[in-house]
């Protein structure tokens, strides 16, 4: 069997590695003409998203560029504790850009072709297998076609041009990394402030920096030019400073002593797409199931959807009853996850009466979710390489 994977992101090389560990011919296919080895900033990677990459003999490059970030402390704009909860004793945060360039590295290492410049127009498939085309005039064919192209998949369109499109959370994302601010917390621990116009977070990495988010509200799907705008010059930290003015946190201290370049995105989830295959051609990660960044589970979703996409495309003979058991497997999870993110997300744009509601209401839920929220489905989730798939399992 050979596969074409499109997308050479985290979602696309954690497939084609997965495949190459089950004996299945993999070659990637990335839309943007090089590498994106400075992209993105920072994230976190939960300890199923580890254990996932270990399944793999992956892992190594990964433990060696992350720092562990087991505990998050919670605190209001006035800055009031208002309780903590555990990230996973395994939970690392890694910077975007170290991650991608170890699994693409790990891809490159194992023999496994990376194309570059190459944007998805077309898939046509025959009963045996899938030819796709290419903006610049090329093609390629397969046996089957893995769309790991994010959260506006084109293959996703292709496999139904019905397919619901990504959901806008209404908060803006940017963030930076500062050297010389002393903050009151310990490395490896991440403060979320829930601020009076603006949520944030930062946490000490080991090297003496400091790693910052924020997550203005904006109610509505910012446009291209609107991203431009806000990303022209020095605009987000001026922005920033304004929303961050009042709290009695280290925001404005941060956000001042950070000379990384500012820019802003916008978050999307996907929370339940019907169809991720049709025929030969098949989705994963945020393709298929995008989450909310404050879920803390992208990559590790994605890296999970590899290893069990390999499994089954290696153990059912049958193309087509091997991606039913891949769905079957991965959906009822990441659709639960999503939830989850959806949810943690809502708390970060509440109004001036709900903002008290919540500040109040927050050491309360803290408490008790801490006796009571069993998260080890999330964090401690496994997938055994040698156990095999079988259908009806």
């Amino acid at each position: 069997m050979k596969v074409l994977v499109i997308g050479g992101g985290v979602a696309g090389s954690a497939t084609a590695i997965a495949l190459h560990c089950a004996g299945i011919e993999a070659e990637v296919y990335e839309r943007h003409p090089d590498v994106a080895d400075e992209v993105g900033l920072f994230l976190t990677f939960a300890g199923n998203g580890i254990d996932a990459l270990t399944v793999l003999g992956a892992a190594d490059p990964v433990e060696e560029a992350a720092f562990r970030t087991p505990q998050m402390v919670m605190q209001s704009g006035t800055g009031r504790l208002l309780g903590s909860m555990s990230n996973g004793d395994a939970s690392r945060t890694i910077r975007r850009a170290d991650l991608y360039r170890a699994l693409r590295d790990e891809v490159v290492r194992r023999g496994i072709p990376i194309h570059y410049g190459k944007a998805l127009v077309d898939v046509d498939q025959a009963a045996n297998g899938v030819r796709v085309r290419f903006a610049d005039g090329t093609d390629a064919s397969g046996d089957l076609l893995v769309g790991a192209d994010g959260l506006h998949s084109p293959t996703r369109t292709a496999i139904d041009p019905a397919a619901p499109a990504p959901r806008y959370v209404p908060v803006l994302n940017t963030g930076g990394y500062a050297r010389g601010v002393h903050v009151d917390s310990e490395p490896g621990t991440f403060t979320m402030v829930f601020g009076k116009r603006a949520f944030f977070g930062y946490v000490p990495a080991p090297n003496g920096e400091v790693w910052w988010f924020a997550n203005p509200p904006y109610p509505t799907p910012p446009s291209a030019s609107e991203l431009a705008d806000m990303n022209a010059g020095d605009a987000w930290r001026r922005r920033l400073l304004e929303l961050y003015a009042d709290d009695h946190t280290p925001a404005v201290a941060l956000i001042e002593a950070s000379t990384n370049p500012m820019t802003g995105w916008a978050t999307y989830d996907l929370p339940a797409v019907p169809h991720w295959y049709r025929g030969r051609v098949v989705l994963a990660g945020d393709a298929a199931h995008a989450t909310s960044p404050s879920s803390g589970q992208g990559a590790s979703m994605a890296i999970e959807d590899a290893v069990v996409l390999a499994k089954c495309l290696r153990d059912v003979p049958d193309v087509s009853s091997a991606l039913a058991a891949y769905v079957d497997i991965r959906r009822p999870r990441v659709e639960r996850i999503v939830k989850v993110g959806a949810r943690t997300s809502s708390m970060k744009v509440a109004g001036p009466v709900g903002r008290v509601m919540r500040d109040a209401m927050m050491p309360v839920f803290l408490r008790m979710a801490s006796r009571m929220m069993n998260t080890e489905w999330m964090h401690r989730y496994h997938i055994d390489w040698e156990e095999p798939v079988t259908l009806g399992g």
